[in-house]
C-alpha cells in the first residue's frame, strides 16, 4: 500500500444508500469543500462490520458539528446494503452514507483491496476540504476500529495546531 497522506484522494463514483434507505449516485468530488471521513469495511451481513457502522452513525451529530461527511462502504452492491439496512435494526435509516464499491475499484486505487478475498480491508481515511488525505488507519479483516478515535483525529486536524498524544476531542493544543 502506498502512503497517501498528503496526496489527493482519487475521485470515485458509487451508488449509495442513505437516510430513509434512499439509493443515490455520488462522487467523492460532490463533497469538495467539506472534510470527508471515508471508511471501508469487508462485507455486508457480517459480525464486526455492523458494530463499526452503527458506531460511526452514533457519532453523526459530532461529525456534522465539524461540517464533515461520513461515507462508509464495501465491495457489496447497493442492493445488498439496502437489504442489510432493512434487516438489521442498528443499521436501518442510518444518518451516514453506505456506498457500493462494485468490483473493488476504489479500494484498489487506495491500496486497501485484499485481492485474495476480493474485499476491502478495514480502512479509514480523513480527507480535508481540498480533497487531500490527512489521515489513514488500516487494520486486517478481523479487527474492528474505534470510530471515536477518528472523530478525535478529525477534531485535532481541524485545530491546525500541534496536538499532543491522546488529545481528547476539544482538548488543549501545544504551544510551539
Amino acid at each position: 500500500m502506498a502512503v497517501l497522506v498528503g496526496k489527493q484522494a482519487p475521485d470515485f463514483t458509487a451508488t449509495a444508500v442513505y437516510g430513509n434507505n434512499e439509493i443515490k449516485e455520488l462522487k467523492l468530488s460532490d463533497f469538495k469543500g467539506k472534510p470527508v471521513v471515508l471508511f471501508f469495511y469487508p462485507l455486508d451481513f457480517t459480525f464486526v462490520c455492523p458494530t463499526e457502522i452503527a458506531e460511526f452513525a452514533s457519532l453523526a451529530r459530532d461529525f456534522d458539528d465539524r461540517d464533515t461527511v461520513v461515507l462508509g462502504g464495501s465491495t457489496d452492491n447497493e442492493f445488498v446494503k439496502l437489504a442489510w439496512r432493512r434487516d438489521h435494526a442498528d443499521l436501518n435509516k442510518l444518518p451516514i452514507w453506505q456506498f457500493a464499491d462494485n468490483g473493488g475499484k476504489f479500494a484498489r486505487d487506495l491500496g486497501i483491496l485484499d485481492e485474495a478475498e476480493g474485499v476491502a480491508l478495514r480502512a479509514t481515511f480523513v480527507v480535508d476540504p481540498h480533497n487531500v488525505v490527512q489521515h489513514v488507519y488500516v487494520t486486517n479483516l478481523n479487527v474492528g476500529r474505534a470510530p471515536a478515535d477518528t472523530l478525535r483525529v478529525l477534531d485535532a486536524l481541524q485545530t491546525d495546531e500541534l496536538c499532543p498524544c491522546n488529545r481528547a476531542v476539544g482538548g488543549e493544543t501545544l504551544a510551539a
